[in-house]
């Protein structure tokens, strides 16, 4: 079984679509998200509810519960422990203790989602809270709270700080947010490779031709390959590799590399 941490392409389905999960689990995603949030209207949300699986793939199954203090948190709990969720996300986490309190009712790994300013001025917090297992990215709901642009150089400084925040909690990675252009693979190649470049673990996708360009932006590329044996092979020691130095910080960024690949 694949552990949480490892994900690289995690496919949000809207729960009120079980026609949808097998389909999903079939796009070669690592896991597959059903979405009881944002994916889901309101006069859907109880159905959603009973519709939930997980026995539909042998890949891990998430699941996104509605934010805090929204008329179906509570009852999202009850639904959450009672499936083999590998992990349950949420939404909107801006409160370290809430998010603790939040994992001892589901029981399950958490990955908390931050999606506004509050979240992010946290996210350190939030990170370190017991039952977190790593953060994501809301993107597009962070750009709506500080009514910004969705763009990546606005988007550099949170991306960055929630490396950081992982980083110091001794988490995972975090997971970046989505590409909302989904005819476009080239653009969630290209937003992956940026991700992967700032040291996030892998990507939200909210379809399947987002999958494959996601995989191979995290994936090294042969050029890395190459130079990361090189760099290993150069002995111990500050030496020349291409004309450029190399010790152990360089050595370390190979082995990552090498690691990332296998």
């Amino acid at each position: 079984m694949v552990a949480i941490e490892t994900l690289r392409t995690l496919l949000f389905v809207p729960a009120n679509r079980p026609e949808r999960f097998a389909k999903a689990a079939a796009s070669g995603a690592d896991a597959v998200i059903l979405d009881l949030e944002d994916a889901v209207p309101v006069e859907a949300k109880n159905d959603a509810r009973e519709a939930l699986a997980t026995d539909f793939t042998d890949r891990l199954v998430l699941l996104r519960v509605n934010a805090d203090k929204t008329p179906w948190h509570d009852a999202d709990i009850e639904y959450a422990r009672s499936l083999p969720f590998a992990a349950i996300i949420l939404p909107k986490a801006e409160d370290a203790l809430a998010v603790e309190r939040f994992a001892g009712e589901v029981q399950k790994p958490v990955i908390a989602l931050i999606e506004s300013a509050r979240g992010l001025a946290n996210a350190r917090q939030i990170a370190d809270a017991e039952g977190v297992v790593q953060l994501a990215f809301g993107s597009v709901d962070f750009c709506a709270d500080l009514g910004c642009a969705h763009k990546r150089d606005i988007l550099l400084p949170a991306r960055f700080e929630l490396v950081v925040a992982s980083r110091l909690a001794g988490i995972a990675a975090p997971i970046d947010g989505v590409t909302v252009e989904v005819k476009s693979p080239e653009k969630a190649r290209d937003d992956a490779l940026h991700a992967r470049d700032l040291g996030m673990g892998g990507k939200l996708c909210i379809h399947p031709t987002q999958i494959e360009p996601v995989v191979t932006a995290f994936r090294p590329s042969e050029d890395e390959l190459v130079w990361a044996r090189k760099v290993l092979a150069s002995g111990d020691g500050a030496v020349s590799v291409d004309g450029a130095m190399v010790d152990e910080p360089v050595r370390i960024r190979a082995r990552a590399i090498l690691e990332q690949a296998g």
